[in-house]
């Protein structure tokens, strides 16, 4: 777990535990199940746990925010920031049911009292939230659309409500349309390789047709 302690050294030892059996369930669920490549499963604290923390570098969430996580997969970026953030409720959501069945496990395996998962389509959800994140399920423009009217627009947090996604490469195009826009580049955070190209993009609820 020495990745994780080095970018966040004020981890607690009960977090320490969860992220290190995080590892471990993972690897076993996923002979079962695929929904980590064969080829990231022996990379999983960087390409996946450290990536989904990415979110917790660019935003400490206030207890009591409620986060969407839509085609969360096999439970990123929600379960590691689930971890970090254990007073903050979220929502993962997939329309694939046997990835639900995993992050359902791996959740219960944890102790994760904060995770709800839901196999479902996002635009048949009917709550809001403070914040939806999601890993580059799709281009912005489709997945606004997606999350339309999932979004409270009061927030209590130090970014305004709306959109947090992970994504790579050159987005200048693809966020052309919208407005409010801050892009944080992940190798002023971390110096591994693999995020060599991987941004935080927040898209506040403003910036889009709700």
């Amino acid at each position: 777990m020495n990745i994780i302690q080095k970018y966040f050294p004020d981890i607690t030892s009960e977090q320490i535990e969860k992220f290190d059996k995080m590892q471990s369930l993972y690897k076993e669920w996923n002979s079962k199940i695929n929904v980590v490549s064969r080829k990231d499963i022996d990379e999983l604290n960087t390409r996946h746990i450290l990536h989904s923390l990415g979110i917790a570098k660019v935003i400490q969430f206030k207890d009591e925010t409620a986060v969407l996580d839509v085609g969360t997969g096999g439970g990123f970026p929600g379960i590691p920031l689930a971890v970090m953030f254990p007073n903050v409720h979220f929502h993962l959501v997939d329309s694939i049911g046997k990835k639900i069945k995993v992050v359902n496990a791996v959740a219960e395996g944890l102790g994760l009292e904060n995770v709800e998962a839901t196999h479902t389509r996002v635009q048949d959800l009917k709550h809001s939230y403070d914040f939806v994140v999601s890993r580059a399920v799709t281009n912005m423009s489709d997945f606004t659309k997606m999350v339309k009217g999932r979004i409270e627009r009061k927030g209590f947090n130090r970014l305004r409500n709306g959109i947090i996604y992970l994504k790579g490469g050159d987005l200048a195009e693809e966020l052309a349309p919208f407005s409010g826009i801050k892009i944080f580049e992940l190798p002023e955070y971390f110096e591994e390789d693999f995020f060599d190209t991987k941004k935080v993009v927040h898209l506040p609820y403003f910036g889009f047709k709700r």
